[in-house]
C-alpha cells in the first residue's frame, strides 16, 4: 500500500488511478501528513460492501432471535406515541 499527498494527487491523478485500476494498488491520500481517504480497486469496494451486507444480515438475525417471544407493539401505536 502506498500513500500520496493531496496536492501531489491532483497533478498525478491519471497515473494513480491507472495503478489502482490495473495493478490493484491501494493508495492512501494524505492531507497535512494525515490519512484522509483511500483509493482502492472497485473489486475491493464490492468485496467490502458484500462483507458489510453479510454482517448486517447476521446482526439482524441475531436481534430477531433475541427478541423472539418478546411482546410486540403495533406500528400504529408506536407512531402515535412518537407523534407521527
Amino acid at each position: 500500500m502506498s500513500s500520496i499527498g493531496a496536492t501531489e494527487l491532483r497533478s498525478t491523478l491519471g497515473d494513480v488511478l491507472g495503478r489502482v485500476q490495473h495493478a490493484g494498488q491501494r493508495v492512501i491520500v494524505e492531507r497535512s501528513g494525515k490519512p484522509v481517504a483511500a483509493l482502492i480497486p472497485i473489486e475491493d469496494l464490492r468485496a467490502l460492501e458484500e462483507l458489510e451486507d453479510r454482517l448486517d444480515l447476521e446482526e439482524a438475525e441475531r436481534a430477531l432471535q433475541e427478541s423472539a417471544g418478546q411482546p410486540t407493539i403495533p406500528l400504529e401505536q408506536v407512531k402515535k406515541e412518537l407523534g407521527l
